[in-house]
């Protein structure tokens, strides 16, 4: 328990240092790309800085949402403040969204009044926030846990989206630059904020997932309930529920039926190991019951 217990402490500082340190090298390249919005007089790149810029407020409140996280429990939140983590993921997610449909609406205007884009410095400057940018993910899936942890996930994924978005600035540069396409600034627009928004409806519907307590997704309810029937002097399995406080960190509860007379403690410390060593559940709340007492409740 203790060695599990430091391995998620460990992890969950990594995550911190990985945003704290994206956050920093997004700040500076909001910076870059506004100075070069300015000096090019691009409409594509300030939107970039723009997208760029509720990135960093994004990622900001991860960071946020992992320290309140720390939090210990207490008698009003029992389980401290962990689910601040899914909180902030949602508020992401909806973020995402929020940005490719007004991107969607800006871009629609552009079809009808393709604006001028000095193409030889955007493609500098977005050429500059592509490597940044790609810095950014390399630190968030080298120093933290993108794949488990959703708050992390979500961070991640406005990376993605601004890698995205660049490559798409870097295209529709090229295209106005080589052959005065001015219609390639839209439709790139276009095909980058439907991707986000894919992006933002999957993030937002894993975080209201784990907000209405679903089933963690690696899991299986069905062969949870068929290996804790086959655990010795167990008869049947009712009341199973299984859900997540956060992310990383799923939680079982469930009624075992009985055989008379049995060990019950060495039943329960099986139950429990069992969880722990074949679906990495270690906050189980399992009440053991026979027969008869359920006889008496209603049999």
């Amino acid at each position: 328990m203790t060695h599990s217990h430091h391995g998620h402490h460990h992890v969950h500082t990594n995550n911190k240092k990985a945003l704290l340190l994206a956050l920093l090298l997004i700040f500076t390249l909001v910076l870059a790309e506004v100075i070069g919005a300015l000096v090019t007089n691009s409409l594509a790149l300030l939107a970039d800085a723009t997208h760029m810029l509720s990135d960093f407020f994004a990622i900001g409140l991860a960071l946020l949402a992992f320290k309140i996280g720390e939090r210990g429990s207490s008698r009003s939140k029992t389980f401290g403040y962990k689910r601040f983590e899914i909180l902030a993921a949602l508020t992401n997610g909806v973020l995402l969204i929020g940005i490719s449909i007004f991107v969607i609406g800006q871009a629609i205007q552009r079809f009808f009044a393709p604006p001028d884009v000095a193409g030889a410095g955007v493609l500098l400057v977005a050429g500059i926030a592509l490597m940044i940018n790609l810095l950014i993910a390399w630190i968030l899936m080298r120093g933290g846990d993108v794949k488990e942890n959703l708050n992390l996930r979500g961070a991640f994924l406005h990376v993605l989206g601004d890698i995205l978005s660049t490559i798409g600035v870097l295209i529709a540069a090229l295209l106005i630059l080589l052959f005065n396409w001015t219609l390639a600034d839209p439709i790139v627009s276009m095909m980058v904020s439907l991707i986000i928004l894919t992006t933002g409806f999957r993030i937002t519907k894993d975080s209201v997932h784990v907000l209405m307590e679903g089933k963690p997704p690696l899991i299986s309810l069905q062969h949870v309930e068929t290996q804790l029937k086959a655990l010795q002097h167990v008869k049947s399995v009712h009341d199973l529920h299984l859900w997540s406080i956060t992310s990383d960190f799923p939680s079982l509860s469930c009624h075992l039926v009985v055989e008379d007379g049995i060990n019950r403690d060495q039943l329960l410390k099986n139950a429990t190991q069992m969880l722990k060593e074949d679906f990495h559940i270690s906050h189980t709340a399992i009440q053991i019951e026979s027969e008869s007492y359920l006889c008496t409740t209603g049999c």
